[in-house]
């Protein structure tokens, strides 16, 4: 089968306008990026308030491994399938992260025969909206350094600053360096350190933002330190909070592009799901409902991480209602968590091992009944997989009560999806969501990471660090306790152990520290060693990336 970059850049894509008008956005409606990309105004959801909302179908994954499970894939093929069935369907998906995309885990506009395009342009600069992302976060950076420079008359303790510096990118270097050397004209010499860009609260403020007027509002109460008498220093306290917002006033507007099909495709914000709620934006997500009757959205990692936060705080802050969860499966990751060697997981003969790995799959499908909507799993399909491996899967999942559905988009496109888009399409007409969140914002912060842990992640409980308890009390002092929790946690396990695959059992979730994520509007617990900027790998894809004098790209995958 050809690279993914080969088939993209071998698909007739049509006018962005063209594109527009079948999804029913009007030509004055869109600001153009190029030929295939285009920005949709904020006045679409106005004009279209009162108008049809579709149904929400959100695709979540078991437990990821390096080896894939295709959740993006699987996403995009089902837009396609349930267009091809004859039904009005959108995806909306996040934005890829230039971080990933040099660094190990690649692009993230889907792949094979199940992609949005134009897949370069999305996975790189795309319609600049990360760039805007890091020069708002380090223009408050600034402004916090040049402050405590000309006086400091807030009386920031440098001591207490929490706003770090951010930048697109894997680069370990940069996660703890001293800024302000060079004596008295280049400031203060302190601590600082880069988060990369996607793990900014201001993206995570773009994401949940509703419309221009909300966006300024959550960027003004972005805490970035604390006085000596320990009182909070916001953004808009530094008089950052209007020009942050003018130079995110474009980025807030959702991309649409389009799939292999040329069927309508919002990409837009790209939280990560294991630092911060994991999901594309709440604008696109409600221009998608209002455009189409199926709407499908992803969400990062597994279950435990991007699912349960778009279920328990971005479905709250937006008033959404979902009405169908997609679990996405492979065989071969499956294999990985009942124990099966890497080198064989494309083997035949390794039943034994996916029917040991099968109780990751059921941990997550436990997970999301937990939220009363109805679930179908997914199983995405690769080369090597057998239907007797195949068989197995649809087989538990009847016995845990769920529909599954084979899933080959990969390879066949809207074809291979179409078993998977009828599944659906049985569900939703003929099981209703009960859908609610998992705890009552009401309970204390600590109730609710309990609540968490041991519900979604199967911890025995929860232990904290002093530094974690100091901060948790903090954070209730300051009048914040009743925000959801944002757990960051690594996504390689249900644990906080990122070696411990399977379903993890007689473990604790043990939270080192406790941050305040104001503007976004939530409150994030650090469990175990997660960090919040990667490295790159001993062999970066960024190696493998390469471009000819026709500026023809190559390597990108």
């Amino acid at each position: 089968m050809k690279p993914d970059i080969e088939i993209a850049q071998r698909a007739r894509l049509l006018p962005i306008e063209d594109v527009a008008a079948r999804a029913g956005i009007r030509a004055d409606e869109i600001e153009l990026h190029g030929k295939y990309k285009a920005k949709v105004s904020l006045d679409l959801v106005k004009r279209l308030d009162k108008g049809q909302t579709g149904k929400l179908i959100m695709v979540t994954a078991i437990t990821p491994t390096a080896f894939g499970e295709g959740k993006t894939t699987v996403s995009v093929g089902l837009a396609m399938g349930l267009c091809k069935l004859g039904k009005n369907a959108i995806v909306a998906l996040r934005e890829p992260s230039l971080g990933p995309c040099f660094g190990i885990k690649g692009g993230a506009a889907g792949g094979g025969y199940a992609q949005v395009l134009p897949m370069e342009d999305i996975n790189l600069h795309f319609t600049g909206d990360i760039h805007a992302v890091s020069t708002a976060h380090n223009l408050l950076s600034a402004m916090v350094d040049n402050h405590v420079h000309q006086g400091n008359s807030l009386g920031l303790d440098l001591r207490e600053l929490v706003w770090p510096r951010a930048i697109d990118m894997n680069e370990r270097a940069l996660r703890k360096i001293v800024v302000g050397l060079g004596g008295r004209v280049n400031g203060f010499p302190r601590e600082d350190g880069f988060i990369i860009s996607v793990a900014s609260e201001v993206m995570a403020i773009l994401a949940l933002s509703k419309n221009l007027s909300d966006l300024k509002e959550r960027i003004g109460k972005t805490i970035v330190g604390y006085t000596y008498e320990k009182e909070q220093v916001c953004a808009r306290d530094l008089k950052a909070d209007g020009a942050m917002t003018v130079l995110l006033k474009d980025a807030l507007k959702p991309n649409l592009v389009q799939t292999i099909d040329n069927t309508p495709a919002f990409v837009h914000c790209g939280p990560f799901a294991n630092i911060a709620h994991g999901t594309n934006s709440i604008l696109a997500t409600l221009m998608a409902l209002k455009l189409s009757d199926y709407t499908i959205t992803e969400t990062g990692f597994g279950s435990d991480l991007g699912g349960e936060k778009f279920l328990d705080i971005v479905a709250r802050v937006a008033n959404l209602k979902v009405d169908l969860i997609v679990i996405v499966a492979s065989i071969r990751a499956l294999k990985l968590h009942g124990g099966a060697p890497e080198k064989e997981l494309s083997q035949k003969g390794t039943m034994k091992h996916l029917g040991d790995g099968l109780p990751n799959l059921g941990k997550h499908i436990a997970n999301m009944k937990k939220f009363s909507v109805p679930v179908v799993v997914a199983v995405n399909r690769f080369e090597d997989d057998t239907n007797e491996e195949v068989r197995l899967v649809v087989d538990y999942c009847s016995d845990q009560g769920v529909e599954c559905a084979e899933y080959d988009g990969h390879r066949r496109g809207s074809e291979g999806a179409l078993d998977l888009s009828e599944k659906v399409l049985d569900v939703t007409s003929h099981e209703s969501s009960r859908y609610h969140p998992l705890y009552e914002l009401r309970l204390p912060p600590e109730e609710k990471i309990d609540v968490v842990a041991r519900e979604i992640y199967g911890a025995d409980g929860v232990e904290y660090t002093p530094r974690a308890l100091l901060s948790l009390r903090r954070i209730e002092s300051l009048g914040f306790g009743e925000l959801p929790v944002c757990i960051a946690k690594t996504p390689r396990s249900l644990s906080d152990n990122s070696k411990v695959y399977g379903v993890p059992k007689s473990f604790n979730i043990t939270i080192r520290d406790v941050r305040l994520s104001a503007g976004a509007g939530f409150v994030v617990p650090i469990a175990g060693d997660v960090m919040l900027m990667p490295g790159l790998p001993r062999s970066p894809a960024a190696e493998r990336i390469d471009v000819d004098g026709d500026g023809h790209v190559t390597g990108l995958f």
